[in-house]
């Protein structure tokens, strides 16, 4: 309907235009005495008419061409062919309009591209979770029904009772981990940046561990000069020191020791968390930070694998990093950098 509109307004155009024309010229004719004249600005008017038809013909050949070339290239995006003819440094319409397609074609295949990574990561974190939970579940149940079924000594019973509630323990700190990796991931939780003293931040992330190196009678030792501060989440900060401390001490034997160090370096200021545990292999640096990574010799150890990525999530988005030095058999060494 809209093109059929169109079509007759332009058709009214030219009928118009013509019409007009003939009263121009007939209106010459009649008042202009002298026949010379007369022809000499009929001929004159004739070549207007003429060159303005003309000029009317060329504007709407190219506008039809402008128009070939804009599909031709939507076609080439939506069928994901190379677009031809497309000349990104011209300084013509064609090509400028063509390049603001493209740009909001790369803009949309991003779009599309990151909504099928965050599927997967979906898909992969569900199942991550299904494999996690599954065992002290099973676990639970398999000692319910046991509690229900069988007379059991008060010995025991009290004995399944602990078991089940370590599970619970287990199933609690997974969910809580869970919680934490989600709010990273998604981005909604938030960070409080601030001047704070360093030392403060450190001393909260080792009472989350000291009970656990006392029982094993690690040494705990700390170099940090009160008087630093640096821009940091303290809450958060604390987190993630805390969770390589965690890992620290759980990889520890007895007997060892684990210390903390902090000193300028170059923008940032650095925090070495030493142990003498049972180190890791050069090849599995990176792996360490992925999500519910656990390498084969420690599979024994409690935990689910997210320490290491949490803590790295966190020092990234504060525009730190961590970095790993190990030796196998005879410790690690996290360093943390945060901006000064």
């Amino acid at each position: 309907m809209r093109r059929r509109s169109m079509t007759v307004m332009r058709s009214g155009m030219i009928v118009l235009s013509a019409a007009l024309f003939a009263a121009l010229v007939w209106l010459l004719w009649t008042t202009i005495p002298w026949a010379a004249v007369r022809y000499g600005i009929l001929a004159l008017c004739a070549a207007v008419y003429a060159v303005v038809g003309l000029w009317a013909l060329y504007q709407r050949r190219q506008v039809s061409l402008f128009a070939d070339e804009l599909c031709e290239t939507l076609d080439a995006l939506i069928s994901g062919r190379e677009v031809e003819g497309y000349h990104p440094y011209e300084d013509s319409l064609t090509a400028k309009v063509q390049g603001k397609l493209m740009q909001y074609f790369d803009i949309m295949s991003e779009d599309r591209r990151q909504s099928r990574r965050d599927k997967e990561t979906i898909q992969s974190l569900v199942s991550d979770i299904s494999h996690q939970v599954k065992t002290p579940i099973a676990n639970i149940k398999m000692f319910t029904g046991i509690l229900q079924q069988h007379e059991l000594t008060p010995e025991k019973r009290a004995e399944f009772l602990d078991t089940m509630s370590a599970q619970i323990d287990k199933l609690d700190f997974l969910m809580q981990s869970l919680i934490k990796m989600s709010r990273l991931e998604t981005g909604t939780f938030t960070l409080h940046v601030e001047e704070a003293r360093l030392s403060d931040s450190i001393a909260q992330a080792i009472s989350t561990v000291w009970a656990k190196a006392e029982a094993k009678q690690i040494e705990i030792s700390v170099d940090c000069d009160p008087e630093i501060t640096v821009q940091h989440d303290p809450k958060w900060t604390a987190e993630a020191i805390g969770n390589i401390l965690d890992n620290a001490v759980k990889y520890t034997p007895e007997g060892g020791s684990v210390s903390v160090s902090v000193r300028p370096w170059q923008f940032y200021t650095r925090i070495d968390i030493t142990d003498t545990g049972i180190g890791i292999a050069e090849e599995h640096y990176n792996d360490v930070f992925q999500r519910f990574y656990r390498a084969q010799e420690v599979a024994a150890q409690e935990g689910v694998g997210l320490g290491l990525y949490l803590a790295n999530g966190i020092i990234t988005r504060q525009k730190g990093y961590i970095s790993v030095k190990s030796k196998v058999g005879a410790g690690t060494t996290f360093s943390v950098y945060l901006l000064s």
